[in-house]
């Protein structure tokens, strides 16, 4: 007879590895945030110099983007009580 146990404790263990805190989520888009700004700056340059107009539409739109992660970032940081914890 199989032991359930032993499935739970698994699946709890798992749960834990993958639960961040607010604060380190927040840090993560934040980055994320930053490298698609750059990648859109710097599609949005190649854009210009080809002068394709679609693809510096394209850069700025995923500049736009990464701003938006930045920030989605930054309020994830200010709504964490206890930075470094994990969530419950």
């Amino acid at each position: 007879m199989a032991d359930n146990r032993d499935t739970a404790d698994k699946r709890d263990s798992t749960d834990e590895r993958d639960a961040k805190d607010l604060a380190t989520e927040g840090a993560e888009d934040r980055i994320k945030g930053v490298a698609k700004v750059v990648e859109g700056r710097v599609r949005s340059a190649v854009g210009g110099a080809a002068g394709d107009t679609g693809e510096q539409v394209k850069g700025k739109a995923q500049e736009i983007k990464g701003r938006v992660k930045q920030a989605v970032g930054k309020a994830k940081q200010r709504l964490d009580p206890n930075p470094g914890v994990e969530g419950e």
